[in-house]
């Protein structure tokens, strides 16, 4: 039910909607102060939201730092949290999104040597189902692309991020040649993902934040002042994330 309510009224977290909402309201309403306020109201969060400065100063309050590669240490397995890619239905084939730099990252550190291992969390996160079994079609990929079949294990059940962290526990148990994890997601992600594995029990465990939307403030003069319709896109996810760390904190999963 959480996860059918989750997406169900995903909609409300989009910027967008409540620019469209103010600007209908306004043009509807036969009230003037009403239609003054909503119309104002709208245009400015129009102009803040797609502010790419305002946008990634507010980011950068959430996001967790980064990691350099030389200084990650080494671990008996990397977990990586599915939300990577969507299913090319025509093509039968993955189509990965901005969170594929997770496996990427995941990739790059198992032939380093840094993980011995890699878990693949997650099979579909949405609410229709469709042909998308994320982490078995991610294994494919990588055996495909020559790393061995018996170093990748697949939790192919969850459907969010604390059901990424219980069943990756359980198969940990399973594994006792397990014993140090290193959590690979996006930066924004990661506070709601670290959270919900210390309630799922992992004692001790690492984490590697991959896509991060921010950077030193090498902003560009345009970033100032004009807008970036993405940018509320990108807020979207923000938002989501607040909501949802939240959110699992009312329904005790962190």
């Amino acid at each position: 039910m959480f996860f059918v309510l989750s997406k169900l009224f995903a909609f409300l977290t989009l910027p967008f909607s409540w620019i469209l909402i103010a600007l209908l309201v306004s043009w509807i309403t036969k009230r003037e102060k009403l239609k003054r306020y909503t119309f104002r109201g709208g245009v400015i969060a129009l102009l803040f939201f797609s502010n790419t400065v305002i946008f990634c100063e507010f980011t950068r309050l959430w996001e967790v730092e980064g990691k350099k590669i030389e200084d990650v240490g080494y671990y008996d397995c990397a977990v990586v949290l599915g939300g990577m890619a969507d299913w090319d239905n025509t093509n039968k084939r993955l189509s990965i999104r901005r969170g594929g730099d997770r496996i990427w990252q995941a990739i790059n550190l198992y032939h380093l040597g840094k993980v011995k291992k890699i878990i693949i969390s997650g099979s579909n996160g949405y609410l229709m189902e469709d042909e998308l079994d994320e982490s078995t079609q991610f294994k494919r990929v990588l055996v495909e692309n020559g790393i061995p079949e018996e170093d990748i294990l697949v939790e192919n059940t969850s459907k969010n991020t604390y059901q990424n962290a219980v069943e990756s526990k359980k198969i940990i148990d399973q594994h006792p040649e397990i014993n140090t994890v290193l959590l690979v997601t996006s930066a924004l992600h990661m506070r709601r993902s670290k959270a919900c594995f210390e309630k799922a029990g992992f004692e001790k465990f690492d984490t590697f934040p991959t896509d991060h939307y921010t950077g030193s403030r090498n902003y560009k003069f345009d970033q100032f002042i004009v807008p970036n319709v993405s940018v509320m896109n990108d807020w979207e996810r923000l938002i989501h994330e607040w909501i949802g760390y939240v959110s699992y904190a009312i329904s005790g999963y962190i």
